[in-house]
């Protein structure tokens, strides 16, 4: 089976793609969504508009590819894999890759898309379970975790919105926050899953193995 890697570098299908890294993770924010939206739905925002003129083979390669990435996440996200992409690992003095910001710029774009999923879920939680005294607010929790995703997407704009003294005091904290990428998005997952519960039948269209 072809990748979407391999499919954004292609000479006509690539044309429709966003970078690889900003579909990947688009679809990543797919895969977490408490209530995962059906293939029409979501596969339209990964394709520009372009995509109606390809062919009918094209787009039957390039829908096996979007599916196999969204069932690579979920697989991932089932097994507690690692989450964060190869290419986004923190390593030891190096700067924020683009890669990375593209990736969770995909992945914000996608959450954005989804929030009223995220708020139905929400609100049928509310209505059918009540906060424990000692847990935290999962708003905070997902206002945490968007925030962070946020910072390092751009963060030369968090920089910006700073004062001189504040962006130098982020600027030295940037390597902290991107440790703590990977925490954050199981947290996301996490928070998304407590949210699935509330809701009837989630994750069984697409809980098959990766390879059908």
């Amino acid at each position: 089976m072809e990748t979407l890697h391999t499919l954004c570098s292609h000479p006509t299908i690539g044309r429709v793609l966003p970078p690889f890294h900003q579909a990947d993770g688009l679809i990543f924010a797919v895969a977490a969504s408490p209530d995962i939206p059906m293939p029409e739905i979501w596969m339209p925002w990964v394709i520009s508009q372009s995509g109606d003129t390809l062919v009918s083979d094209d787009v039957d390669r390039l829908a096996d590819a979007l599916m196999h990435s969204l069932r690579t996440h979920l697989d991932a996200m089932r097994q507690q894999a690692a989450l964060v992409p190869d290419a986004c690992q923190w390593q030891q003095g190096a700067v924020i890759p683009t890669e990375l910001e593209c990736w969770l710029g995909g992945l914000l774009q996608g959450h954005q898309l989804l929030e009223p999923t995220w708020r139905a879920a929400w609100e049928r939680k509310a209505k059918t379970e009540s906060l424990a005294a000692d847990a935290e607010d999962p708003a905070a929790r997902l206002s945490r975790c968007l925030k962070l995703f946020s910072t390092l997407a751009n963060s030369e704009l968090a920089l910006a919105q700073r004062s001189p003294a504040n962006a130098e005091a982020l600027r030295q904290h940037l390597p902290t926050l991107w440790r703590q990428l990977p925490a954050m998005l199981q947290e996301y997952v996490d928070l998304a899953g407590e949210l699935a519960q509330a809701l009837p039948n989630q994750f069984e269209t697409f809980q098959q193995d990766p390879q059908t």
